[in-house]
């Protein structure tokens, strides 16, 4: 129905969804640190899937959407296009963030993110794997591919959990001259504003509760709003997803990243970032668990162009974490300066090669 709607009201209602996703998201994700720290799980292994699952609230309610209304094309873009423009809100986090200081890279430098960096191109080297595949290679409702994204990314939260506490570097493989105060002092200093508050856990716990559905409800408007936006326009479900879709899903992440930067907390907001897009790609499990089809196979090259864009973005900030360049281009880190200039070439791209 809402699909039928003009497009100045589908617009609208996109807007709305938007901001819902905003606000409830902010909120949500102050609400889920603060609830880690009270029940003791901090950035133990539960906690970062608790995190992770909390943090992609939206993408996770429009895959979902997007699988039961068989428009598995929106789903696929969404998630792709979603690990590409999550990467260059670092470049805002960069800008906005730091300013005429160092870099971001520069102050966040550490050996465990350049691991949760390499993670990101591990689970998407599986889904350009994947996408050779025979559609009809399944076994009980889930593709091997699927399940082994998902095998490789709680694997990979595992080892990283472990490397921040037994990485045998020096000073656990921070880097000389980064942040000052240990990664997820940003995390300790919310719990402890909330406890000086009076916060009640019950409080809180219906907060998270009446945030989690806004943003589950406001991210199946986003899906269905978006799929009539698309068919209007005539844009493709892999063009929307990939760029307006996915900038709106990753609003949150903007506003939270700040928040971090602002407390000086730099590995808690690259840290984020990466461990939100190394979460994206398990989301193909859920769709084709719910689709009843393999969803992979049924990426088209626009697909794997974003898979592609999303490996070199991510290998540009690894690179930056390593070398620490302390040069700045128009107030950002060279790497971000590279990363902004290559996504919006590939931007460019993706619409000549759509056509």
């Amino acid at each position: 129905m809402i699909e039928s709607l003009s497009l100045p009201f589908l617009f609208l209602i996109f807007a709305g969804c938007a901001a819902a996703i905003w606000f409830a998201g902010i909120r949500l994700s102050d609400i889920t640190d603060i609830l880690a720290t009270r029940f003791g799980f901090g950035e133990a292994f539960g906690g970062l899937i608790v995190l992770a699952l909390v943090t992609n609230l939206p993408e996770i309610a429009i895959t979902v959407s997007a699988a039961l209304h068989h428009d598995l094309e929106l789903a696929i873009g969404n998630i792709l296009g979603g690990i590409a423009i999550q990467t260059v809100v670092l470049v805002v986090l960069d800008e906005f963030g730091l300013g005429s200081s160092d870099p971001l890279t520069y102050r966040a430098a550490s050996l465990v993110l350049v691991l949760e960096g390499l993670m990101v191109i591990a689970v998407l080297t599986l889904v350009v794997i994947g996408n050779q595949l025979n559609a009809s290679v399944i076994y009980f409702g889930v593709s091997p591919v699927d399940a082994t994204i998902a095998l490789v990314w709680l694997v990979g939260i595992y080892l990283i959990g472990k490397a921040r506490t037994t990485l045998p570097w020096h000073e656990q493989g921070t880097a000389p001259g980064s942040q000052r105060e240990p990664r997820g002092h940003s995390v300790k200093k919310k719990f402890e504003a909330a406890t000086k508050k009076g916060l009640r856990t019950t409080r809180l716990l219906a907060v998270f509760v009446s945030c989690s559905v806004v943003t589950l409800v406001a991210g199946v408007g986003l899906e269905v709003s978006g799929e009539g936006i698309a068919r209007q326009t005539g844009m493709t479900g892999v063009l929307f997803g990939a760029t307006f879709l996915a900038a709106a899903t990753a609003l949150p992440e903007i506003s939270t990243g700040l928040a971090a930067m602002k407390l000086q907390d730099y590995q808690m907001a690259m840290g984020d970032i990466f461990g939100g897009n190394a979460f994206l790609p398990v989301l193909f499990l859920v769709a084709t668990t719910l689709s009843g089809r393999s969803v992979l196979p049924q990426a088209q090259r626009t697909d794997i162009y974003l898979t592609g864009l999303a490996i070199l973005l991510t290998v540009i900030y690894i690179c930056g974490l390593i070398f620490r360049p302390r040069k700045q281009i128009l107030q950002m880190g060279v790497d971000s300066f590279i990363v902004l200039l290559v996504y919006s070439l590939g931007v460019v791209g993706l619409f000549a090669i759509a056509k």
